[in-house]
């Protein structure tokens, strides 16, 4: 049930940035777009309360409930950028704002680039694993929480990885390639 609810969470979130981003651009009632793209938190809400609820209800942790958690801090942390550029995108399409900008692809910019979404996903790191800590104190038994320490352990390495990657390129920066 969990995994289902955290799939219509996801659909959710970009259903309500679509219909506040064709509000705000294609209809022109702005107010109502913001309001609808402001609303997308109550979303990482419902599913908290979900997730809360099955667990406290005696279910046992599964990588659905890690995946809850991921969820949230990926959307606390990356959400504003992701309506973003959306919204720039909307904006351009259907507002003639400016075409937008692509990222970096070379020399310090491009490590600039790669450092900071390594810091938006250390955020959401610390946020989720602060959810998935507060599940597994919550449930309290360590052979009902499992599946949450190991999704964590996961997500270190992954982050991890993702450091080393993110940040070799501030000592080897990618340079352009010559055109012969």
């Amino acid at each position: 049930m969990i995994t289902a609810f955290i799939i219509a969470c996801e659909i959710g979130f970009w259903v309500f940035v679509l219909a506040g981003l064709v509000f705000r651009y294609v209809f022109r009632f702005k107010k109502a777009g913001t309001l609808l793209l402001y609303s997308t938190p109550l979303i990482d809400l419902a599913l908290v309360i979900a997730t809360v609820y099955d667990l406290r209800s005696g279910s046992e942790a599964t990588f659905a409930h890690s995946l809850a958690a991921v969820y949230i801090g990926v959307s606390i942390a990356y959400g504003h950028k992701m309506i973003k550029w959306a919204d720039e995108r909307f904006a351009h399409r259907f507002a003639g704002g400016p075409a937008p900008a692509g990222k970096p692809k070379y020399g310090a910019a491009h490590a600039r680039h790669e450092r900071s979404g390594w810091l938006h996903h250390l955020l959401a790191w610390i946020i989720g694993g602060a959810i998935l800590y507060g599940m597994i104190l919550m449930v309290g038994d360590e052979s009902r929480t499992e599946a949450l320490f190991n999704a964590l352990r996961l997500w270190s390495l992954i982050l991890g990885i993702d450091f080393l990657i993110s940040f070799s390129y501030t000592l080897w920066p990618r340079k352009e390639k010559a055109v012969s």
